[in-house]
């Protein structure tokens, strides 16, 4: 629906409705209100002093049950690579291209389970159906170390692939549920950075575990304890994690219902009580930045499923022990984790960077692989390099989360298009360690030369769907005169020409019943049908 039809219908027969305080007689009411009383100042700044601690509140809570679940998630998934050097394929017997698709299997189980899953986040209560995912999934990784051949270790990865599936969807929901439009980045990266901080910790128990001489083995062990650690952590989140803000009991009244208007004024939207509308699935599949979006996610996830599963073959390949491979790993871990973050902060801080990240942190990248591509002619220390710079590369994902997070409005059109971004993800993901052929063995000449060929890529593809949000964000100003912010949720956080400025003067209250009064069913309005809605590129 163009969007001065979509005014039109709400009731909006002016543009004043949507500005300043200046343009409105209510806005003007409103100063005079605050000139007339000298308590006003005072009410500001307690209301200040809520939203602060209310953020702190919300943060406490959810960012470190998050970061922990996603490194224990990575963990999972990425001990694989440890485990290839202690005895794994010997044990199993894998041969040939068997190693390649114990990898890839995963995402088969992935790609089947993306689409369900996202439909149920928004149906079940999140929390719960989470801390359910993870019961399973950590009672799938303590079973691999029971495999004894090809087939069980297919087995289990493709049902470790189902039970993760529901992880970062639910992830990208509960950040889009509780943080506004400027938050969403920064918060993805710290969580997100688990990922690499999941890394580095599973480097440390392979290490640790690769020393144990028993008739088990080192490889049976660490799949044991990561499961067993992950079923235990589950009735953590059971206990901890909340389903709504609604019921979030670590907030007071007041601070839930200041929560939930934060969303409302500078987020995209409330999640809870919406229905699945199939009429936002089709807006999803013909808008533009679903396929921007899409094809960065399958061009970034094409390396990462190869280095992933391959990472510790390729160091041993330098030169370097089993033991010294894993060690090597946690800095690498580190650096990776230090960029995720560090581009998150940027890209919260600064609205219009995100697609630049994006890029500048792929370039080293294509650096990196060329240099191991090119290992015939370089020396030792020049291909741990090549190795190193590619740790950037695992930043361009929250990155692209973020981007999705922040710019879809509608529950429904957010799950699908979150949906489709993880089809493609197992793609990458499946394809990745095909191009590590066994008869390539140790250079993987055509692994690397995929691998650059995808980042640079990347490149074309960010620049791509920024130049497409600018050029968006344009003739949205034009066709509805004025400039909007990509800070705040368009109409809603326009209706005092404030985001949350509106919500810290006036209270929480005060803005959800002006906001209702003028909404009516808009809550679940896309970013399309939303009058002042700006991109963050």
């Amino acid at each position: 629906m163009p969007w001065p039809l979509f005014a039109a219908r709400k009731g909006y027969s002016r543009l004043a409705d949507l500005t300043t305080p200046s343009s409105s007689a209510e806005g003007g009411e409103e100063e005079a209100a605050v000139e007339a009383d000298p308590n006003r100042s005072h009410d500001i700044r307690n209301t200040d002093k809520i939203a602060r601690r209310v953020l702190r509140k919300i943060d406490r809570r959810l960012i470190p049950l998050l970061f922990v679940t996603y490194m224990l998630n990575f963990m999972d998934k990425t001990i694989l690579s440890s485990a290839s050097v202690f005895g794994l394929q010997e044990d199993t017997g894998l041969e040939g291209q068997d190693y390649s698709w114990v990898s890839s299997i995963f995402y088969f189980g992935y790609f089947v389970w993306a689409y369900p899953t996202t439909f149920l986040i928004a149906r079940l209560p999140p929390a719960k159906y989470l801390a359910g995912n993870t019961l399973f999934w950590g009672l799938v990784v303590a079973l691999t170390a029971a495999c004894t051949n090809y087939g069980g270790l297919m087995t289990v990865r493709f049902l470790l692939g189902v039970a993760e599936a529901t992880i970062t969807p639910a992830f990208m929901f509960i950040t889009s549920t509780w943080y506004t439009r400027d938050e969403i980045p920064t918060r993805t990266g710290i969580w997100f950075s688990g990922n690499s901080v999941g890394g580095m910790a599973a480097s440390l128990l392979a290490f640790v575990i690769g020393h144990v001489k028993d008739t088990v083995g080192p490889w049976r062990w660490m799949f044991i304890t990561l499961g067993v650690a992950t079923f235990l952590w589950a009735f953590v989140m059971m206990a901890l994690l909340p389903d709504s803000i609604s019921t979030a009991k670590f907030l007071s009244e007041e601070e839930r219902q200041f929560a939930s208007s934060r969303i409302v004024v500078a987020g995209t939207g409330r999640t809870e009580k919406t229905h699945w509308r199939w009429e936002q699935v089709q807006e999803c599949l013909v808008d533009p930045k679903t396929w921007f979006l899409l094809a960065l996610e399958m061009l970034t996830q094409i390396p990462n499923g190869g280095t992933q599963n391959f990472a510790n073959l390729v160091i041993k390949s330098f030169g370097f022990t089993s033991l010294q491979s894993t060690l090597i790993n946690i800095p690498y871990s580190l650096v990776s984790a230090g960029i995720i973050v560090g581009t998150g902060y940027l890209a919260g801080r600064f609205r219009h960077v995100n697609c630049l990240l994006i890029a500048g942190v792929v370039l080293p990248c294509v650096v990196g692989s060329a240099l191991i591509h090119a290992r015939q002619h370089t020396s030792k220390p020049a291909k741990l390099l090549g190795y190193f710079l590619l740790s950037s590369g695992s930043a361009a994902m929250p990155l692209a989360l973020s981007l999705v997070q922040a710019n879809y409005r509608g529950v429904t059109k957010k799950m699908t298009v979150t949906a489709l971004l993880f089809l493609g993800y197992c793609v990458g993901n499946i394809a990745g360690p095909q191009f590590f052929r066994s008869e390539e063995a140790p250079t993987y000449d055509t692994a690397f030369r995929t691998i650059m060929v995808c980042y640079m890529l990347v490149v074309v593809v960010a620049m791509g769907l920024r130049f497409y949000l600018r050029q968006l964000n344009a003739r949205r100003i034009r066709e509805e005169g004025f400039v909007g912010s990509a800070g705040d949720a368009g109409v809603v956080g326009r209706w005092r020409g404030a985001s949350l400025e509106a919500l810290q003067e006036f209270g929480a209250a005060e803005v959800d019943n002006r906001a209702d009064q003028r909404l009516g069913d808009y809550e679940d309005a896309t970013d399309w049908q939303t009058v002042g809605f700006r991109y963050r590129y």
